[in-house]
C-alpha cells in the first residue's frame, strides 16, 4: 500500500531562490482577469464541476438579519 504514494524525485529539481523568483515571476498570471480564470479553472477541478455549467448557490443555506444598536 505504501509503494502507491512513492515521490516521483525525478519530477522535481533543487533550485536557488532567484531561480524561483524569475520562474514565478514569468510563469504566474499577470491580469487580474487571469488570476480569477485559473482560481475558477482550480475550482471546478477541486470540487469536480463543469467549468462551463458550474452549480447555483444554495440561497436557503444562509439567512441574513438587521443587528439591534444598543
Amino acid at each position: 500500500m505504501a509503494d502507491s504514494f512513492r515521490l516521483d524525485r525525478t519530477a522535481f529539481h533543487m533550485g536557488t531562490h532567484e531561480e524561483t523568483e524569475y520562474y514565478h515571476a514569468r510563469n504566474q498570471p499577470k491580469t487580474f482577469t487571469e488570476r480569477l480564470q485559473a482560481a475558477t479553472y482550480l475550482n471546478s477541478i477541486a470540487f469536480r464541476y463543469d467549468i462551463n455549467n458550474p452549480p447555483r448557490l444554495d440561497r436557503t443555506a444562509f439567512s441574513a438579519r438587521k443587528h439591534e444598536n444598543g
